[in-house]
Formats: C-alpha cells, structure tokens, sequence
C-alpha cells in the first residue's frame, strides 16, 4: 500500500514539475487584451488597392457572421478606390480625346464561346497582312 502512495506522490510530483516547466516556457495561456473599441484587425492600404489586397482581407467573426462595421468599411473604401480610379480613366480619356468603349453586345462573343469557334485561327495570310488595328495605340 505505501509503495501504492509513494508512487502517487512521485507521479504528482513530476506532473507539478512538467507543468512548471510548460508554463515557462511557452507562457501561462493569458490571453491577450481585446481591441480597444473602434479599432480593427482589417487593413488596405490608403491608396492603390491590388487584388492581393482584397484577397488578404479579413474580418472579424462574430455570432451570426462577420462583423458589419468592418465590411461596410471595406466596401466604402474599394468604392472610393473604383471611383477614382474611374475618374482618372475618364480624365485620360479627355485628355486623349478617347469617347468610350461600349461594346454593341456580347452576343458574337457568347457564340463562339458556345460554338467552340476561335476567330483568331480563323485569319487567312491576307488577313495577316493587314493587322487588325487598335484603337488608342500607334501602328508602327
């Protein structure tokens, strides 16, 4: 029976130790502080936002979901990002003398893409001759 208890004691002993042990080395588990009111873990840069960055992005998870502030944020700021950036384009635009691009519809598009046909391969040597010009760019 003492040989029983001592074994006991010892096997304590050596748990109190590793315990010890565990805790100075990696920390008590306190966990740290909450954010003060306000403020957020979620981050873009305050000016040319990149697809990298809407992909990095992160919001804190609440109950039902992500938390609204901070999703409504991020939203204000890529709009503001689009805005300007929309604005630059039609400041160059006006500076060039450019009017906008708008397609007549997608419809060949979407026939090819259904009809498997490439009109790329399509092009004789004669077509080759006489490239296809863009519009914006020089031709030499």
């Amino acid at each position: 029976m003492t040989l029983i208890l001592l074994y006991l004691v010892v096997l304590i002993l050596v748990a109190i130790v590793l315990f010890g042990v565990g805790s100075v080395l990696f920390g008590r588990g306190e966990r740290l502080p909450p954010l003060p009111r306000g403020t957020t873990t979620t981050v873009l840069p305050a000016s040319e936002v990149t697809g990298a960055d809407v992909e990095a992005l992160t919001f804190s998870q609440t109950l039902r979901g992500y938390k609204v502030s901070e999703v409504d944020w991020a939203l204000d700021r890529l709009g503001q990002e689009l805005d300007q950036l929309r604005g630059q384009v039609a400041a160059l635009r006006a500076a060039y003398g450019v009017d906008d691009f708008v397609p007549d519809s997608d419809s060949r598009v979407t026939a090819d893409v259904e009809n498997g046909t490439d009109h790329d391969q399509e092009r004789t040597s004669e077509d080759a001759a006489h490239p296809v010009p863009v519009e914006g760019r020089d031709p030499s």
